[in-house]
């Protein structure tokens, strides 16, 4: 997934509940379903960024010296300025990107 071309907002904004709840008809599922998402497009952000630190990682045992690489400054600033994982499974969930089923209620 293309986390990084994410129209989702920067900051808190109010979202209408009837729009939330449409596909599911509860709102506290849909919520349950959107910060499930949230997680899991939190674990990929936080896998991808560690792999691309780990590209900068210069391993030494001595303390003593400690570097300061602006590509890896760059990087991880880039991604502090994504948007949140919590808004960015909102934005999918309102834009019906999300699969979810229950399995509780399906018919066997």
């Amino acid at each position: 997934m293309d986390y990084k071309n994410s129209e989702a907002p920067l900051s808190t904004i109010t979202y209408d509940r009837d729009a939330v709840e449409n596909s599911t008809g509860n709102l506290y599922e849909a919520i349950v379903i959107m910060a499930k998402r949230a997680a899991q497009i939190n674990g990929d952000l936080k896998k991808e960024l560690i792999d691309k630190l780990d590209e900068f990682a210069t391993h030494n045992d001595s303390l003593e010296e400690v570097f300061e690489n602006k590509e890896q400054i760059e990087v991880s600033k880039f991604y502090e300025r994504l948007p949140k994982p919590t808004a960015m499974a909102v934005e999918e969930w309102l834009e019906s990107r999300t699969y979810h089923r229950n399995p509780d209620s399906e018919e066997n």
